[in-house]
């Protein structure tokens, strides 16, 4: 889009634009129920809104819990959490056999809070929690074909910012607490529910905070599940790919400040501070970033070679070497950008900010650097890396970093995980995964608790890309999946002994 065309046009063409494509999408069936799409009126924070109930058949009520917790907008900054903390919670107390309360982690009166509940178990076995986070990051309602925030249900999905990342999770993990206080005995241990806020933010404000001050709510956990990894949909007859995430790539998140000489526009602005950031920001692109294969990296695509395509399969087997040896198998691998960022340390600029004057020279301008490293590299020495290259004439702060963490992979949990991956149809294989990202999950395993990313969700590379971006979307078949396997691995896990 032309950002130089009057703002007015560019949001009449654009709403004609989305009304159109909606239509367009009705009449293919992709965004309609009974012929036109369901579109509910969204619950503005600071009201109570309504408690959809878990009614006899969960499956029925998961798509309308979903739109509304969509609705209640979570965006973060400023997250406004505890509004919907206390709906769901709410939706909870429905149910006989769960306990639920909204758990404040700033203060009696903040507007900031964590979904706490549980099914008792029997207690002869410690506890599993499951983590998801309530918080979403922005959306620009221009690049979506929908309001984002209506909660739209058609077509057998829900829409919206957080169908995927992270309410959808919320909601498998709320309705499975439901199953499973409908089961006629209970499971060997208790089952957790937490959903934190600020993990868009880095989780400072919210896992950190439990993890640090509410030992209590955690109950001496000896398991964790957490958003990071799910089913990969099987290509070309190969077996469907359970990744369950033991570990990530951690944040170093950057801030970098030019100053110079403010003044008037028409002074040339010889040492003006956008100027020295752009430079600055120019040298980045330049920054040394070597291929590295750390061994929690080789480990993931070891287990991943005998289900690869045979030419490359010897090469995952042997990721570091042939990597190094191999150049036509080196292009190839890293002209995937999911792979690419396994193998180096990144960073990306993601936000500018300077004047607000045509005609005036700001005294400053600012730029965030998003960096993720591999597990086991320092963000200091990257930091002072970035020092290097960008120079001098601009300072450069770290806002946001923490070292990595790493769960086993040989547990009861992953077996259990294992064993319902094999007896699926079609059949699933879970392997031990490294994701780009990073969650909560790491101020858990700081704790000792053994902590994986995994929602049973089989989504293909397209529906991901709904993750942060326009359209995000899940269908009614995954939250049935979600809860219907998570149920199964929890009943699978207390099966052993």
């Amino acid at each position: 889009m032309n950002s130089l065309m009057p703002r007015a046009l560019t949001t009449a063409t654009m709403r004609r634009w989305r009304s159109g494509f909606v239509v367009a999408l009705v009449s293919a069936g992709l965004l309609a129920c009974a012929g036109t799409p369901q579109i509910a009126p969204a619950v503005q924070p600071g009201s109570d809104g309504e408690y959809p109930s878990p009614i006899a058949d969960w499956r029925g009520s998961a798509a309308e819990i979903l739109a509304g917790a969509i609705r209640l907008k979570t965006v973060n900054p400023p997250g406004d959490e505890a509004l919907l903390a206390k709906w769901l919670s709410r939706v909870l107390e429905q149910e006989d056999g769960i306990e639920s309360r909204v758990v404040s982690l700033e203060g009696a009166n903040s507007r900031r809070a964590a979904l706490w509940a549980r099914v008792p178990g029997n207690g002869s076995k410690p506890p599993l929690v499951l983590l998801s986070h309530l918080d979403t990051v922005p959306a620009d309602a221009d690049a979506w074909t929908v309001d984002p925030f209506a909660g739209i249900v058609g077509g057998g999905f829900v829409v919206g910012r957080g169908a995927l990342d992270a309410k959808g999770v919320t909601i498998v993990h709320l309705l499975t607490l439901v199953a499973l206080a409908r089961r006629d005995a209970p499971l060997d241990r208790d089952i957790i529910l937490l959903a934190t806020p600020d993990e868009e933010a880095g989780g400072l404000h919210g896992a950190a905070r439990v993890a640090r001050d509410r030992l209590d709510l955690l109950g001496g956990a000896e398991y964790l599940l957490t958003e990071g990894g799910g089913i990969q949909p099987s290509v070309a007859g190969q077996p469907d790919l359970w990744g369950v995430a033991f570990t990530e790539k951690t944040p170093c998140w950057l801030d970098v400040t030019a100053r110079g000489l403010p003044g008037h526009g028409s002074t040339g602005g010889q040492h003006a501070a956008p100027a020295r950031l752009a430079e600055a920001l120019a040298r980045l692109a330049h920054l040394d970033a070597p291929i590295q294969v750390v061994p929690s990296v080789a480990l993931m695509f070891e287990a991943l070679a005998p289900l690869a395509a045979e030419d490359v399969r010897s090469h995952f087997a042997q990721l570091r070497g042939a990597l190094a040896l191999h150049p036509e198998f080196r292009e190839r691998f890293l002209s995937d950008p999911g792979r690419a960022a396994l193998v180096r340390n990144t960073a990306v600029v993601t936000t500018l900010r300077a004047g607000e004057s045509v005609n005036m020279v700001p005294a400053s301008a600012h730029a965030s650097i998003d960096a993720r490293l591999l597990p086991g590299e320092s963000c200091i020495a990257f930091t002072e890396q970035v020092r290097r290259t960008v120079g001098a004439e601009v300072e450069v702060e770290i806002r946001l970093a923490f070292d990595a963490a790493e769960s086993p992979i040989d547990t009861a949990l992953m077996g259990a995980i294992k064993r319902v991956a094999a007896r699926q149809e079609p059949p699933g294989v879970a392997l031990p995964r490294v994701i780009a990202g990073f969650t909560d999950a790491h101020w858990f395993r700081g704790l000792g608790i053994t902590s994986y990313g995994f929602v049973p969700r089989r989504l293909r590379p397209i529906e991901t890309r709904g993750i942060h971006g326009p359209n995000e979307r899940i269908s009614l078949d995954n939250l049935t999946l979600g809860v219907e396997t998570l149920v199964e691995i929890l009943e699978e896990l207390d099966a052993q002994p």
